[in-house]
């Protein structure tokens, strides 16, 4: 087939790679996305959409039985079948990316179902369903390949049916019991999602749970999922896994065994640089991550976004340095990557968000730091909250330059809580003018300001 000429080819049409393809069409280009599974990504089929939806039920659950303790009796009865329903025919359309891609092409797109590699500078080769398709790229290549599970080399995992996020979102009935191997945010809230509907669940977790978070969201969580009936097993690893054709056994390192119907991976994300060919324009195919200028400029004319610049796999992040990007090609650049407050959030009961250094890592970097901690429970809101009000409100500032430089949120509603906090790390407001803010009575975020008050 002869090659084509196009302005731009975007490679992988996640939340980053749609988004930078529709303003680059939007703006007149001649652009091709290139994407060999749905349209759209992890997010909208197998992560952030479908599993709130999870989490949103089994929450409900949980307010349910929270009843006897403010208002009364109730009864409840745990059925997954609407939610298994709502995830097939609202989330996913039973994962038809039809409508992405629709509306990708009314935006002025030209989209390719296949697997795009660069084959030379200025050269994107795509493997099809009908063969292979050359393009000759005018003006920019966009790389947005997302990641996909990361399997760990057990011993016999390779040999079993086990889970990834994939499989569990897509379930139609709840297991009667479940190991979930990791302790990060995808393992903690099936972990809670599938307990809550009925199932018997163990974590096993290298670390500790949200290792990447301060340490007391970890501690805190665990004494919740404890409560819960999660059995969270820390410091341990697995060294062997078996499947008899019913259930599963892992073996641990400290002798145990452990039992279930199923498996679930969870043990992080991984990109294969290799199969991109980002050596034919001089980078690193072996790079754990795709290093980018304050621009999204990986190499001559080559940008990458999303999970694989390393800078935080999340949508909003990829969509973030979508719009850099796509600004950047058209010459219209107006900002910088700007890494100092990127927000994160956990979706268990409760909600663990965090933004900027942790005090850990604040330290780390030779900042004076000051900490304050509130307590939710000891908060107004907290008290009159009652059943289910585990939290706290954590900040790091650096005492010399009076700024926070990162914070923590962890409550019912601890990513709502978390944007207030989000603007004064990335604005840099000044401590002393946070201390003189009204904040409104009795609302979960007035723990903000005891925390302030609490800062030494």
């Amino acid at each position: 087939m002869a090659a084509e000429t196009v302005d731009a080819v975007v490679i992988g049409m996640g939340p980053g790679g749609e988004d930078a393809a529709g303003r680059l069409a939007k703006a007149g280009l001649e652009v091709v996305g290139v994407e060999g599974r749905l349209v759209g990504g992890e997010c909208p089929y197998y992560a952030c959409v479908p599993t709130k939806m999870m989490i949103r039920a089994a929450n409900t659950l949980a307010e349910a039985r929270r009843v006897n303790a403010l208002a009364g009796a109730a009864t409840v009865r745990p059925d997954w079948a609407p939610v298994a329903a709502r995830i097939r025919d609202e989330a996913t359309d039973d994962w038809d990316d039809t409508v992405a891609v629709e509306r990708f092409e009314k935006a002025g797109g030209r989209f390719v179902r296949g697997w795009g590699r660069i084959t030379a500078q200025g050269e994107v080769t795509v493997q099809a369903a009908d063969g292979p398709r050359i393009f000759h790229v005018r003006k920019a290549i966009v790389l947005n390949p997302g990641t996909s599970p990361a399997i760990p080399p057990i011993p016999g995992l390779a040999e079993t049916p086990y889970w990834t996020n994939r499989d569990a979102v897509a379930v139609t009935e709840v297991p009667e019991s479940l190991i979930v191997l990791g302790g990060g945010p995808v393992a903690s809230e099936f972990a809670q999602v599938f307990a809550r509907f009925g199932a018997g669940v163990t974590m096993l977790v290298r670390s500790r749970l949200l290792s990447r978070n301060e340490p007391e969201a970890g501690e805190l969580l665990a004494e919740v999922f404890a409560a819960e009936g999660i059995t969270v097993l820390s410091g341990v690893e697995a060294t062997r896994v078996e499947h008899d054709g019913h259930r599963f056994a892992v073996h641990l390192d400290n002798g145990e065994v452990r039992h279930a119907q199923h498996l679930l991976v969870a043990a992080g994300r991984h990109t294969d640089l290799a199969a991109l060919g980002v050596g034919a324009v001089g980078l690193d195919e072996h790079a754990g991550r795709i290093a980018v200028d304050a621009h999204m400029r990986a190499a001559d004319g080559v940008w990458a976004v999303g999970d694989v610049t390393g800078h935080g796999a999340f949508t909003h992040m990829s969509m973030y340095e979508a719009r850099i990007a796509a600004n950047d090609i058209l010459g219209a650049a107006t900002e910088s990557g700007d890494y100092r407050a990127v927000p994160h959030v956990t979706f268990t009961d409760p909600e663990v968000g965090g933004v900027g250094l942790t005090e850990a890592q604040a330290r780390a970097a030779g900042v004076r730091v000051s900490v304050g901690v509130s307590p939710i429970p000891s908060s107004a809101r907290g008290w009159i909250h009652k059943a289910g009000n585990e939290g706290f409100v954590k900040l790091v500032a650096d005492a010399d330059r009076g700024v926070l430089v990162g914070a923590t949120s962890v409550g019912p509603t601890g990513g709502e809580v978390l944007s207030a906090l989000v603007v004064a790390v990335h604005a840099g407001v000044p401590v002393h003018t946070l201390r003189e803010m009204i904040y409104a009575y009795p609302t979960f975020h007035r723990a903000i300001e005891s925390a302030l008050d609490d800062l030494h």
